[in-house]
């Protein structure tokens, strides 16, 4: 079996390629730079090329990672967060439906469709008002998907964290701001609204689930990918904080605070569950330390 995975480069990407070998996949990576997970250097708003990636590899299996994926950059660049993760899905989707119709798709989603939430737990029936423009085109890009026909599951998936993270997401900024406190830097790390509540997923645990929506979920579909469980930011820093044996400071950084925030985003993932019998296994505390040491390995 053959499986595709566009934006391997990509936090996530890395470890859905070893899962799968692991699984007996044969892995094709595509990303838009090269690296030493890329098979193929694509972009996906270059149709041709898009097309000319998927004759020859012609996957059986496909998880469509390839986004901008970071809300405060959405802000920034909103056509372009429009164009890679809309026009980008399109180029892919009008490709296989013409070449191999036949192959399983995973769209990753996000559960910033559902902007602030008027009811909690969320559900896939819950309503969709994304408040960002990487929300919106993500909304944007199941309603495209849904219209193909295709054999297509779509993951609403909500915040997952671990190693190998950019640090243009919380967890691992906290992690490596006091990793290089550890190594010198002054004892402060800089923070934006840490009250906010979110339903946090190791990505191993993540990864687990995405081959699991191809193999058992219903296509055409949406389905929310989360543990359930929800952690403030504060309990996320003061976990990392009692893993360090440096005296920190916290200091609050206006410019990591936004405009629009959601305050508490909580899951419902009983439907994926009851399809998969996937659930979470790697614990919160682990998480964190293997992030902690992936940035103890990677700060010199």
């Amino acid at each position: 079996m053959k499986a595709l995975i566009t934006g391997i480069n990509g936090f996530v990407g890395p470890h859905l390629k070893q899962h799968l070998i692991n699984n007996g996949f044969e892995v094709f990576g595509t990303d838009i730079s090269n690296g030493e997970l890329v098979d193929y250097s694509v972009d996906l708003l270059d149709k041709q090329a898009v097309y000319d990636l998927i004759s020859k590899i012609t996957p059986d299996f496909i998880f469509h990672l390839a986004a901008q994926s970071s809300v405060k950059l959405s802000f920034i660049k909103s056509e372009l967060t429009r164009e890679i993760n809309v026009t980008g899905t399109k180029n892919l989707l009008d490709a296989v439906k013409s070449l191999i119709p036949d192959s399983k798709i995973l769209v990753v989603g996000s559960a910033d469709v559902y902007g602030i939430p008027d009811e909690t737990p969320l559900t896939e029936n819950s309503k969709l008002n994304p408040i960002s423009p990487y929300g919106e085109s993500k909304l944007e890009q199941e309603k495209l998907a849904l219209n193909y026909g295709l054999n297509l599951v779509i993951s609403r998936s909500f915040t997952h964290t671990g190693p190998g993270q950019k640090p243009i997401f919380v967890c691992s900024d906290f992690a490596k701001q006091i990793v290089e406190i550890e190594k010198g830097k002054e004892a402060v790390i800089n923070v934006g609204n840490i009250d906010v509540r979110r339903d946090f997923t190791d990505v191993r645990d993540m990864v687990r689930a995405y081959l699991l929506a191809l193999e058992k979920c219903n296509f055409n579909e949406v389905y929310n990918i989360c543990s359930g469980n929800t952690y403030s930011l504060r309990k996320i820093l003061d976990m990392l904080l009692a893993m360090s044996d440096k005296e920190i400071q916290i200091k609050e950084d206006p410019t990591k605070l936004r405009k629009k925030d959601i305050l508490l985003m909580e899951g419902d993932n009983s439907k994926f569950i009851e399809i998969t019998g996937w659930k979470a296994e790697i614990s919160l505390e682990q998480t964190l330390k293997d992030l902690l040491d992936y940035w103890r390995k990677n700060i010199n």
